[in-house]
C-alpha cells in the first residue's frame, strides 16, 4: 500500500470514531479498503491497531494528503457515514470539520459532499 492510501484509511478510522464508537459495519468498511489498496500483511496489522483506539480528527495525518488525495478523504468519509443506513449529526459535524482541516475551498468542499451524499444513498443498500 503506498503511503498516500495509508494516510487515507487512517484518516477514514477517525471518521468511523466520529460518533464515539467503531462500530461493526465501519470495521468491515475498514477491512474493504484494506483489501482494495492491496495492503501487506504488516500494513493490515498496522491499520487495525492503530483503529483499536478512538482516533479524532487530530490524527489525520494532513501532511501526508495531497489535495487530490484530500478530495478522495473527503468523498470517502462521506461514504462511510452512511454505513450503517444514516448519516448522524455527530458525523455531520465531523465531515464539516474535516473540511476545514483539509483547507479545501467550501464551495468545493460543497460540492464534494453533496456528490458523495447523493452517491451513498443511491448504493445505500450496498454499504
Amino acid at each position: 500500500m503506498q503511503d498516500m492510501n495509508m494516510a487515507i484509511v487512517k484518516s477514514l478510522v477517525s471518521v468511523a470514531w466520529a460518533d464515539g464508537e467503531f462500530h461493526d459495519a465501519e470495521r468491515e468498511m475498514v477491512e474493504g479498503l484494506i483489501a482494495a489498496f492491496e495492503a501487506s500483511e504488516e500494513q493490515a496489522k498496522e491499520i487495525r491497531a492503530y483503529a483499536a483506539d478512538k482516533k479524532t480528527l487530530e490524527d489525520v495525518p494532513l501532511a501526508e494528503l495531497g489535495g487530490d488525495d484530500r478530495r478522495a478523504l473527503l468523498q470517502h468519509a462521506v461514504l462511510l457515514t452512511f454505513v450503517d443506513g444514516e448519516q448522524h449529526d455527530a458525523e455531520k459535524q465531523y465531515i464539516t470539520a474535516l473540511c476545514k482541516k483539509l483547507e479545501l475551498p467550501e464551495l468545493e468542499s460543497e460540492q464534494l459532499i453533496q456528490a458523495a451524499e447523493a452517491r451513498a444513498r443511491r448504493l445505500l443498500t450496498l454499504l
